[in-house]
């Protein structure tokens, strides 16, 4: 693009992009004014390229005017497929149509009428079976290697008691006992890696997806207010 098509991109054109399309260009999902904006920009200034390497003359209307169409029927610079499930034609013309996974899905009269969202019907905030399959088997070898004092203390912890229990019940010291589970501590994080317990609070990939989109839709929010 020569340097008198850019201006007459930035100076003529733009400013009608950004006049017209808030007003005239129905949003997408998730889009803003400001994305779509970029968009016919992009557009045009393909259009400007292509005019200009032809040996045509247009006008920036002309061009502010067909970018603007291109945007509204639901192309975007990235492209304009009206088969792929997200793109933005294909829901314009309503042949796909996108549900947020925090829309109500069912309201439950047995619980008092607590309502749960879509993402709690189709997904699980539980690891993958495998993950946790994996887990005991490593932790069935793990048992196999402890003490009785070591195991102890597992047992104990898992049903809610202390280490002062097990130290009674294995009449020593809760000094001794304290050791042993230090001990066995080290021994957990070199087996199992030491990552082990942000592995184990660690949340599902969507959970962390649709977290994200939470926080940007917000963000889009406040500039918008």
């Amino acid at each position: 693009m020569s340097p008198q098509a850019g201006w007459i991109l930035q100076e003529e054109v733009i400013p009608r992009l950004r006049s017209a399309v808030p007003r005239s260009v129905n949003y997408v999902g998730c889009e803003d004014a400001e994305e779509l904006v970029q968009d016919a920009t992009a557009i045009a200034a393909k259009m400007l390229h292509n005019a200009e390497v032809a040996g045509k003359t247009v006008t920036a209307g002309n061009i502010a005017y067909y970018a603007i169409q291109h945007v509204k029927s639901g192309r975007r610079s990235t492209g304009s497929s009206r088969v792929d499930v997200m793109g933005a034609g294909t829901q314009l013309y309503g042949h796909t149509r996108l549900n947020s996974l925090d829309e109500p899905a069912v309201v439950d009269d047995e619980t008092g009428g607590e309502i749960f969202m879509v993402h709690d019907v189709l997904s699980r905030d539980h690891e993958d079976p495998a993950t946790i399959a994996a887990r005991n088997l490593d932790w069935q070898t793990l048992l196999g290697r402890l003490n009785e004092r070591e195991k102890a203390i597992v047992v104990y912890l898992l049903e809610g008691k202390t280490v002062s229990d097990a130290a009674w019940a294995f009449k020593v010291s809760r000094s001794t006992m304290q050791q042993c589970k230090d001990g066995l501590v080290n021994l957990i994080q070199e087996f199992m890696g030491v990552d082990i317990l942000v592995e184990i609070l660690r949340l599902p990939d969507w959970k962390n997806s649709l977290n994200a989109s939470r926080e940007r839709l917000a963000c889009r929010y406040e500039r918008r207010n």
